[in-house]
């Protein structure tokens, strides 16, 4: 039995957590449970105790000796960071195509001429096991430096049922074998492969008939996505994959409305989506179908920067009631990033998001978006200790100087993982 950890004395302890249940939204977004002079005590990977440090004094007393004690003065301390979000697994990398951006190349142009996707679905499709395994450990390793503790992994750079397999199956295993927790998420349907292209509508039924079967009889995902987008799939076609998913117990998710509008946000809510992912051009008839149906819309500002174009209207999100996550969309060709501090930095700055808004959106509903906000997105009694120590002595200094990892310390499950 490890010992007992005791941080104390946080300048601010932003706890995230409240009464109400479910994603956040509107004012709840603002609302950070914070406590000055904060105090948590960890026991066996959960915490036990959340509150003044001077309160949690007298709880503990005559058991300070037993703890591994934590003097956080001056210091902000929040949740793990959850990425609801990530292409973390995949072979390569195509920093060329960075370069052929800035010569003037679109991403669909490049995408269309066998890059972008098409590129990355090779090099995962020749790499081994052993090899996306290395790979991938380098970017966990990334995200846990940037105080990420949880995060959605997607599939998708196969695109045939041996690849999305493989992928799948090396997050399992780094799920077991490294500190991050990692939420499955199949999206076969990423792209249409090239070798179908022209019979869009045949790679689909093989999608439906013969990859989602395997993948929930084998409970390799807890997620179904689907690329809902001009000369990608059209929302009629969406709609067959997520309801062919949901069939099978997978629950849908969907990239909708990136490159133009499309009705991907107004499927996102007819089918019942936990989230949708991307939005920069969802309809204002979409967002309020969101807002009613309560799907969280997932936004990617890092993306929108790499891309060069108009981040998502985050603040008119928020404003009509929709519930906003946010995420660095990890992946090789639209955001090579592993920073979440960044994405809240450019969710203030390029989608209005207020400071308390973007830290709520990369914790708690970020945990929403993925179904595990019942072990993280809050530091709430019984929960996981998933924790980050700031180099910050309030939520708005992480905000306020950009481009700027503030992370000391991390613990993952009460163990310290980053900061040692």
């Amino acid at each position: 039995m490890t010992k007992p950890i005791w941080i104390k004395h946080a300048s601010q302890l932003a706890t995230l957590a409240s009464s109400e249940k479910g994603p956040r939204s509107k004012k709840a977004m603002s609302d950070l449970g914070l406590i000055e002079d904060g105090s948590l005590w960890i026991e066996n990977g959960l915490i036990q105790a959340v509150g003044i440090t001077a309160d949690l004094e007298k709880q503990y007393a005559g058991r300070e000796h037993e703890a591994e004690v934590v003097d956080a003065t001056g210091h902000l301390v929040t949740p793990g960071l959850v990425d609801p979000h990530t292409h973390v697994a995949y072979g390569g990398s195509r920093e060329r195509e960075f370069e052929m951006r800035l010569e003037g190349a679109t991403y669909m142009e490049i995408m269309n001429a066998g890059g972008g996707i098409h590129a990355t679905t090779r090099m995962t499709r020749e790499a081994s096991e052993e090899e996306l395994i290395e790979q991938t450990t380098k970017r966990l390793d990334l995200f846990l430096e940037h105080g990420v503790t949880t995060i959605e992994g997607k599939s998708g750079y196969g695109m045939d049922l041996e690849t999305e397999l493989k992928q799948l199956r090396v997050m399992k295993t780094l799920q077991e074998t490294h500190p991050i927790d990692i939420v499955p998420t199949f999206m076969g349907a990423h792209a249409v492969p090239v070798e179908y292209k022209g019979r869009e509508d045949e790679f689909v039924d093989l999608l439906i008939d013969e990859m989602l079967p395997v993948i929930a009889e084998e409970k390799l995902a807890v997620f179904n996505d689907v690329f809902c987008e001009k000369d990608v799939y059209t929302p009629e076609q969406s709609e067959r994959v997520l309801e062919a998913g949901k069939r099978l117990g997978l629950i849908p998710k969907i990239h909708a409305d990136e490159i133009e509008s499309y009705g991907g946000a107004e499927l996102a809510a007819k089918v019942g989506a936990i989230s949708a992912e991307h939005l920069l051009k969802a309809s204002d008839e979409g967002i309020k179908a969101m807002a009613e149906a309560g799907t969280i819309a997932c936004l990617l500002p890092a993306t929108a920067l790499y891309l060069r174009e108009q981040a998502a209207a985050g603040r008119k999100m928020i404003d009509e009631g929709v519930a906003v996550a946010i995420s660095t969309d990890c992946n090789p060709g639209s955001s090579p990033t592993t920073s979440m501090p960044l994405v809240m930095n450019l969710a203030c700055i390029s989608m209005r998001l207020t400071p308390a808004e973007a830290l709520t959106a990369a914790t708690y509903n970020a945990a929403c978006a993925i179904k595990c906000e019942d072990k993280a997105g809050s530091l709430e009694v019984g929960k996981q200790a998933d924790i980050v120590l700031w180099d910050a002595k309030n939520y708005q200094e992480i905000q306020y100087f950009f481009g700027v990892n503030h992370v000391k310390a991390v613990w993952k499950k009460g163990v310290q993982v980053v900061g040692k």
